[in-house]
């Protein structure tokens, strides 16, 4: 059996523009220090909102519930899961934003989206 061994092969031509000394290039990944050091105050003024709020639809609902406020039940109810839903966004990104700037390992401003 004959083997191809003549053949030559030859590499195809690169793009230029998708290399960067020598290794693949992705805009995506092309961050700077000062993106992650950039504090998203608009996010943050919101979760702090969103976490307030939720507290206090969380208090006035247990006070419903509880009887020590007048109201129905289903009113204690809808504002129980109201408080929660604004609740956990606003805490968990409170939470990241605190942690951020404390310098705790792993927690960056910019993990938390800017609007």
């Amino acid at each position: 059996m004959s083997s191809r061994r003549q053949i030559r092969y030859t590499p195809l031509p690169n793009d230029d523009d998708d290399y960067y000394n020598g290794a693949r290039f992705d805009p995506r990944f092309d961050y700077t220090p000062r993106a992650y050091d950039k504090v998203p105050w608009k996010s943050i003024a919101l979760a702090v909102f969103l976490l307030f709020l939720g507290s206090l639809l969380l208090f006035l609902s247990f006070f419903i519930l509880s009887g020590h406020m007048a109201g129905d039940k289903s009113q204690g109810y809808g504002l129980l899961a109201l408080g929660f839903l604004t609740f956990l966004p606003g805490f968990y990104e409170t939470r990241i934003a605190y942690y951020a700037w404390r310098g705790a390992k792993g927690f960056r401003f910019a993990s938390i989206p800017g609007y």
